[in-house]
């Protein structure tokens, strides 16, 4: 037994194993490249069979890009009055992100469209803005608004997907319109702000956005109110 562990001994230090410590060489690898979109450039080195070594390998060279998301929506940008001259209204930074968090509350509450009540969630959502400090200084927070949301359109349906982006409803769509026809007849400086979008759900009475604002506490009262503060002189609140 001991002079056959000893003869194994010696044929397994006898074979050659390659030393992975060691850089192989280029003449006995093959290299490979490609262009991903996602990825950057992409290098794959592969040991070439006719090579002496047995072992395989596998070296992935990667250059990384940022990632960046973009977000499509849905906001309008041109008046179906038409708009005067070049004047042409923009939405602000905070007034986009407060639409693109309506969709995504839409499609949390399983709802197949885009309404005025996720609107005014999503001004909520948003949190930052003039608009949405205003509504949470006169009591009206997000869980509010969802609860009264339920009461008056019932719950989704648990087996129900949203579409990605929920085309709004009517009354969504014209409360929009009014927030970009109101800042086309005024003089102020063109950007379409949080306030006016939740002004334009304010306009739409027979709208959920309003009923569920109007059972909350808000009134035309406060909504002169915040229509002051948007108005005022370099009034911006992507600052």
């Amino acid at each position: 037994m001991a002079a056959t562990s000893q003869s194994i001994s010696r044929i397994i230090h006898s074979q050659q194993f390659p030393d992975f410590r060691k850089p192989l060489k280029s003449s006995n690898c093959i290299s490979l490249s490609s262009q991903n979109p996602f990825l950057g450039n992409l290098t794959f080195s592969f040991i070439n069979p006719s090579s002496t070594r047995t072992s395989q390998s596998l070296s992935i060279s990667t250059k990384r890009r940022p990632v960046s998301a973009a977000i499509t929506v849905s906001l309008p940008t041109v008046s179906p009055n038409g708009v005067v001259g070049d004047k042409t209204p923009k939405w602000s930074g905070r007034a986009i992100k407060s639409f693109a968090m309506s969709e995504l509350e839409a499609r949390k509450l399983k709802y197949p469209t885009t309404g005025t009540e996720a609107l005014l969630m999503g001004v909520l959502i948003e949190g930052t803005s003039p608009a949405s400090r205003f509504l949470r200084e006169n009591g009206i927070t997000l869980t509010k608004v969802k609860e009264e949301s339920i009461k008056l359109l019932g719950k989704g349906d648990l087996y129900f997907f949203s579409p990605e982006h929920p085309p709004l409803t009517e009354s969504a769509q014209r409360a929009l319109d009014w927030a970009l026809n109101q800042k086309v007849k005024s003089d102020e400086n063109g950007v379409i702000t949080t306030i006016d979008l939740l002004l334009g759900i304010w306009s739409e009475e027979e709208s959920p956005g309003h009923k569920i604002l109007a059972a909350l506490g808000f009134d035309d009262e406060k909504a002169n109110k915040l229509k002051s503060i948007g108005s005022k002189p370099g009034f911006d609140e992507d600052k």
